[in-house]
């Protein structure tokens, strides 16, 4: 998940979509990449804060076709700051394609069957849009297409919203080139073993920077975006898998250090997700411990709340404030030889076991409010079977 006023995302320079494309030849497999993006530079942020603030899968507000854009338009200049802080863009992009471009060329060594691969970037709040990313794939006519969702844990307003996105465009445009296409999709893999080897190594590189009297007492913090709670009540899945990702990366470390899954980036006065992941480390601090490291637990790229909430305001300021020895940050798994290896296996095995659409991501929450789910996800177990 990511920021919402805040605001998440990643930051780095412009990268078009087709940068790190070699395919040549007309794909057989598309592998459509999903994630919320994020600006590549300032001139971009109001329009990418505007789109989220008028999603109502992401964020439900008041009377929110005035309220969403009045909050945009005040939050851009202090976002545009916070991107300036960390290079004048976010870096989502340019590891979306990265990852897509190594993935795809292990696929298609290790699956000639459905070659040849080729990734597409879907975002849904900046370019390149999941509307506009559609109609380059219907230009190229892939035999099949995987919606890969880039958020390994699901939840309604990350994952779905990209899912609902792509509903809402086929609503408007027909299939066309991409009717007699096999699709399918995967929702989730937040307990996939190699995401843990990916996440355990970087913890491990993060810890060898600590004095070695005082690794063992080093405290983990695993930092996930807060949800509001009431999305929590209405059965969100979110919550529980990052948790399982938790267990799963402890395990990999052989419970080793102490830990604590913490939340963060919470907006506004209602409830959300707790413990913050600054009260966590003041109370922690409180209790006499003073050396930490911060695992985004559930991001796969850099992005600004790595690169300004984590690195910035936690690891530098607040670290200062609180008096803390050493607060370090393990990275997100952009291009690490084992978070392409997840990559590519999640793929490799979802297109040979013929999976289409997970059962859990055709049962809606026990308390569903929002019926563009109901429709949505029927719409796509038909289009997957």
């Amino acid at each position: 998940m990511h920021s919402l006023l805040k605001l998440f995302s990643s930051g780095t320079a412009n990268h078009g979509l087709q940068q790190f494309r070699t395919v040549a030849t007309k794909p057989r497999t598309a592998v459509v990449m999903l994630n919320m993006g994020g600006p590549q530079n300032t001139d971009q942020v109001h329009d990418y804060l505007h789109r989220i603030m008028t999603d109502r899968d992401m964020i439900q507000l008041p009377v929110q076709s005035k309220l969403g854009p009045w909050i945009a338009k005040r939050r851009t200049p202090e976002v545009q700051k916070k991107y300036s802080e960390i290079g004048g863009g976010s870096p989502i992009l340019k590891w979306t394609n990265v990852q897509g471009e190594l993935m795809c060329k292990q696929l298609d060594k290790l699956s000639p069957e459905t070659a040849p691969h080729k990734h597409y970037v879907a975002f849904r709040y900046v370019n390149p849009l999941t509307e506009d990313t559609f109609r380059e794939v219907e230009r190229d006519q892939p035999e099949r297409v995987v919606l890969f969702s880039q958020y390994p844990q699901y939840s309604c307003a990350t994952s779905g919203s990209s899912f609902n996105a792509i509903y809402t465009h086929f609503k408007e445009n027909p299939l066309n080139g991409l009717a007699q296409a096999r699709w399918s999709l995967i929702d989730r893999w937040g307990t996939h073993p190699l995401l843990a080897k990916t996440f355990a190594d970087n913890i491990r590189k993060e810890l060898d920077k600590f004095p070695a009297e005082k690794r063992k007492d080093v405290v983990l913090l695993f930092s996930a975006h807060s949800l509001p709670l009431r999305a929590v009540s209405r059965g969100d899945a979110y919550p529980s898998e990052v948790g399982a990702t938790v267990q799963n990366v402890m395990q990999e470390l052989g419970w080793s250090q102490p830990y604590c899954l913490v939340w963060q980036s919470k907006v506004g006065p209602l409830p959300w997700l707790e413990p913050f992941t600054d009260d966590a480390i003041k109370g922690y601090v409180k209790q006499g411990k003073k050396n930490f490291i911060l695992v985004p637990i559930a991001f796969v790229n850099e992005h600004i709340e790595t690169l300004h909430e984590l690195d910035i305001e936690y690891c530098e300021e607040l670290a200062h404030e609180v008096g803390a020895e050493k607060i370090g940050r393990a990275a997100a798994p952009n291009d690490h030889p084992l978070f392409i290896e997840a990559l590519t296996d999640v793929v490799r095995h979802h297109l040979a076991n013929g999976s289409t659409v997970g059962p859990k991501f055709l049962l809606r929450c026990p308390a569903c409010v929002n019926q563009k789910c109901s429709v949505s996800k029927q719409w796509f177990n038909q289009l997957c079977n």
